[in-house]
């Protein structure tokens, strides 16, 4: 996978703010080395978060995100408004960009004290410098009681400062990167772990979906060596540990006796990580020594919350008639027979509840602000949300009192080997 192939959730998050020609358009356009907003001295000419996925060095991979004023004004300025405040929910790190001979407006305030309830890392680019010649940034600093390491004074009309700016970027990114293991420390160095993957209708064409990528990517980085197996052909390569041998530091096989549907070699895994949906029946087929796991739940560990999810899992048992679950997902997506959001899920649950129930979905960004209509959340792996967005959804349900869990912890419980699933992650 090339920096370009990066998905915008494994990127570093840097987004812009600002007051209403400020020239933050400008100045992300400088930064960008692009012309990737339009630039006008009428107000209000951005209208929607504008995003750009480049590299920026030392960090690498990073997705820049240009937002609408956060002074807008009318009906429509203040949607506008509502949608850059929401872009707080996934920033790594805040730019605020601040007309110099104008200075801190109320609304830059506003936003300097959102990020320090939000703990975004933010620097101040101090912009248009040029009309104020002979005049640095210290009386700024001084006056706002700010480091002079904050604040970049640059032109985004004579490309003056831009560097200064970049670089301090980087150095200020580089710090917020997740820094968590997907699944370098559940295996060690020449580890066999099976990875079961069902080709279904509902397989995407030629290609596996992201978490199982970055699960085998994540293996090959530690060492460990991945085998990818549909569930169909799973019985016949897994089998319990009687009378095998260790062949080196981490395989375990030896050759199977006749079975004419068999490949010929068993192999004890150090790991199985399954798919969800088809938790119940690998669950069934794996030897209780063996530590099984699922993409989604790895995912929950990498992007969320787990212990969380865990306890939210819990509150599927207290479901009662008539409650409302809201099933969510990070990306958007064609519902086909079988999807597992609108379809298996609601199945398993009134089948483990016995319940009539009712239910709600969301998918990409539009995760509810207002979660009291819901008794449950059940969310995806969330591989298309940075972490920082997965954990402010997760602390925005625990604020409102809204039990949160994730697609792979919730299947498991209701299949009823949620603690054996959870065990190798802890």
């Amino acid at each position: 996978m090339s920096m370009h192939d990066t998905p915008a959730s494994e990127r570093v998050h840097i987004a812009f703010f600002g007051v209403r020609n400020a020239g933050k358009s400008s100045v992300v356009n400088a930064v960008t080395g692009q012309e990737l907003s339009v630039v006008s001295d009428v107000k209000g000419t951005t209208t929607d978060p504008v995003r750009k996925t480049m590299e920026l060095l030392p960090v690498g991979p990073v997705l820049i995100i240009d937002t609408p004023g956060i002074d807008d004004a009318g009906a429509l300025g203040e949607e506008r408004v509502r949608r850059t405040k929401k872009i707080l929910n996934e920033t790594d790190l805040a730019v605020l960009v601040v007309s110099a001979p104008d200075g801190l407006q109320t609304a830059d305030r506003e936003l300097l004290a959102l990020f320090a309830r939000k703990q975004i890392p933010f620097l101040i680019a101090l912009n248009k410098t040029d009309l104020l010649p002979g005049k640095t940034a210290d009386g700024f600093c001084r006056k706002e009681g700010l480091s002079e390491t904050q604040v970049l004074p640059v032109s985004a009309l004579l490309h003056t400062g831009i560097r200064e700016l970049k670089e301090a970027i980087g150095r200020t990114a580089v710090d917020t990167e997740n820094r968590r293991p997907l699944v370098a420390d559940l295996v060690k160095p020449n580890d066999p772990v099976l990875l079961v993957v069902p080709i279904d209708k509902a397989a995407p064409k030629g290609r596996l979906i992201l978490p199982q990528q970055m699960v085998i990517r994540g293996l090959l980085d530690a060492g460990a060596v991945p085998v990818i197996i549909r569930d169909t052909e799973y019985p016949d390569l897994i089998c319990s540990a009687g009378g095998l041998s260790h062949v080196g530091s981490g395989a375990v096989r030896e050759t199977c006796g006749p079975r004419p549907s068999a490949p010929g070699i068993c192999m004890r895994p150090a790991l199985v990580i399954t798919d969800s949906q088809v938790f119940e029946k690998i669950s069934a087929q794996t030897p209780d020594e063996i530590p099984l796991t699922s993409f989604s739940m790895i995912m929950a560990r990498y992007r969320g919350n787990l212990a969380e999810a865990v306890r939210g899992a819990k509150a599927i048992r207290e479901l009662q008639d008539g409650d409302t679950v809201l099933i969510a997902e990070g990306c958007t997506h064609h519902r086909q027979c079988g999807d597992i959001g609108t379809e298996k899920l609601p199945r398993w649950l009134e089948g483990y509840t016995g319940k009539k129930l009712n239910y709600a979905t969301a998918s990409g960004r539009d995760f509810p602000e207002d979660l009291r209509p819901y008794r449950l959340v059940i969310h995806c792996g969330g591989c298309m949300l940075n972490e920082k967005e997965m954990l402010s959804r997760t602390n925005h349900a625990v604020d409102e009192g809204i039990p949160m869990t994730n697609f792979g912890v919730a299947i498991a419980e209701m299949h009823g080997i949620l603690d054996r699933c959870v065990k190798p992650l802890l």
